[in-house]
Formats: structure tokens, sequence, C-alpha cells
């Protein structure tokens, strides 16, 4: 096995709630300005544990999510060993297959990969993100009639394969990030996405 990863995922977009990209539409303002995170829980790559770390990614969506030529900067937390992040970087960027090479096929050019500080908390329902000084956002996933949370199941397209998605609102959502090439966003009450994965290859 190459790869075996449990754990939790945070995203904020620039679109409106909901996103449509998750629907395969195209996104509310033409293009997509993003942050994904993945804190794996438990997790191995090849004989490397990678329990407690966190990958995440900025990224400018072009146009539709499924046409592809993303263009992002990745992160790995700055807590893991050289070993720890080359092992996450090969899962996350395809090397290895499985579902995590279905997502990277859609990513066109990695403008950097940077070791950064990363703050990844959920706690009542409420995430919260922080990458180094580039990022800093916060949410809330809706609630139905009944307290459970909202989901979306078995949509067109999905950073977490498999698992359904909780939808979600970002209070706020700071993003740094023109020393990259990338938008600077400064906003209120946009699209989240709270949720779990499993991933194996």
């Amino acid at each position: 096995m190459a790869y075996q990863l449990e754990g939790r995922l945070l995203e904020v977009c620039n679109c409106e709630v909901l996103c449509p990209c998750w629907i395969g539409e195209m996104p509310d303002n033409g293009t997509c300005d993003a942050v994904v995170a993945y804190h794996i829980d438990n997790g191995r790559v090849n004989d490397v544990d990678v329990s407690g770390h966190t990958f995440a990614v900025i990224s400018h969506i072009p146009g539709n999510v499924l046409d592809g030529n993303w263009k992002v900067v990745a992160f790995v937390d700055d807590g893991a060993t050289p070993d720890q992040m080359d092992a996450i970087l090969s899962a996350f960027t395809g090397q290895l297959g499985g579902p995590l090479a279905d997502v990277y096929q859609l990513i066109g050019e990695v403008l950097a990969v940077e070791q950064l500080p990363i703050s990844f908390e959920v706690t009542g329902g409420k995430g919260t993100l922080r990458i180094g000084s580039v990022v800093d956002s916060e949410m809330a996933p809706y609630l139905g009639p009944t307290g459970d949370i909202t989901t979306l199941n078995e949509s067109v397209f999905s950073t977490i394969p498999g698992s359904p998605a909780y939808v979600a609102k970002a209070s706020h959502y700071q993003r740094n990030s023109e020393q990259y090439g990338l938008k600077d966003m400064k906003l209120q009450d946009h699209n989240a996405i709270q949720g779990t994965f499993s991933f194996e290859a």
C-alpha cells in the first residue's frame, strides 16, 4: 500500500454559498480563488508516519473546475521533518496514484512549495485555518432542522472523493498571496466546505 490517510478538510473560496464548482458549474465570479487544507489525523505514506501533519494549497481556478489548469502554491506544516514533507508531497502531488492523483491532474502549474506554520482547528463544528501570514479564515457549517450538519453527497467534483461534504460559510477569508502571483482576498460570508477523508492507494 502506497498510502493510507485519514483526516479532516477545511476549504474556503471566493464563490458565494454554495460553490458551483462542486456540481460542475462555472464559479460565481468566472474564476475561483480558494484555500484547501487537509489535516492528517492518522496516516502513513509508504513507511513514513505522517499523522498530525497538514497539507494545504492556495489556488486560482481560471474557469470550470473540471477543465483544470489550476495555479497553486502548496504548503506543508513546519513541524514535518524532511522525510515527512517528501512523503506528504509525493502522495498529494499524485506520484503514488489513487484518489489524490485524480485531483492533482487538474493542476496546471505549481508556483511554489513552502513549509510554514499551519493552524488547523475544528471545535464544536467551527473550523479555523491559518497558514503563516498567507491565510486566515474561520468557518462554520450549516445545520438542518434536526441540528445535523447539512451535507452534499454524490457531487460531480469533490476534494474529498468518496466522503460527504459539509456545507459551510466562512465568516472571514483573508489571503495574502500577491507575492506568488495570485490575488489577495479579504472577504466575509463566502463559501466554505468542511469534511472528513479516507484515502488509500
